[in-house]
């Protein structure tokens, strides 16, 4: 097995969820956020699945740990969707913000975090696929404009550019490993 390449899983290989035919009844925009979260969890699973509680928190080459965009992840899903529900940041989610980068999780925690996460936003996005995706938002101390479609949108990039970075490094890890 090459070092960049997870063990193997038995069967065929799916497709990406937004070939598998599923979710059609949620419209196109909401969707498409959940088949990237979906993504997001299965590729995250694969790629970084393997690595112990150390190589996650590792630093390697001084780049952010694969522990850091897992919990970016997890807690960016829940700040974007709060906005996105026209809610404004708790004490709490900033206290969470600020304690993305520490190097003190466990494999276990931060995939269980992880896992609630993308269980809880899927919901969420369930819930704002039924109103207008144009409806007006405001993000962050400054108020900056937007709308639901937007921050949906963003909850799919924001999601995948971590998870492109996180499989990266983890994949500097493997290859360290060989």
């Amino acid at each position: 097995m090459n070092a960049n390449q997870p063990a193997e899983t038995a069967g065929p290989p799916l497709p990406e969820p937004w070939l598998r035919g599923t979710l059609t009844e949620i419209a196109a925009v909401p969707r498409a956020v959940l088949h990237a979260l979906e993504l997001a969890a299965e590729d995250l699973q694969k790629w970084c699945g393997p690595l112990t509680g150390d190589e996650l928190n590792g630093r390697p080459a001084d780049l952010p740990a694969v522990a850091f965009h897992i919990r970016h992840i997890s807690r960016s899903l829940d700040r974007l969707l709060t906005y996105a529900e026209g809610g404004a940041l708790t004490r709490e989610q900033m206290e969470a913000l600020k304690n993305e980068a520490q190097p003190d999780t466990t494999r276990e925690a931060l995939f269980a975090e992880l896992t609630t996460a993308f269980t809880s936003s899927a919901e969420r996005v369930r819930n704002l696929a039924k109103i207008d995706l144009q409806q007006s938002r405001a993000v962050g101390k400054k108020a900056l404009p937007t709308t639901v479609g937007g921050l949906l949108v963003h909850v799919a990039d924001h999601t995948q550019r971590h998870v492109g970075q996180a499989i990266t490094t983890a994949k500097l890890i493997a290859a360290q490993r060989a």
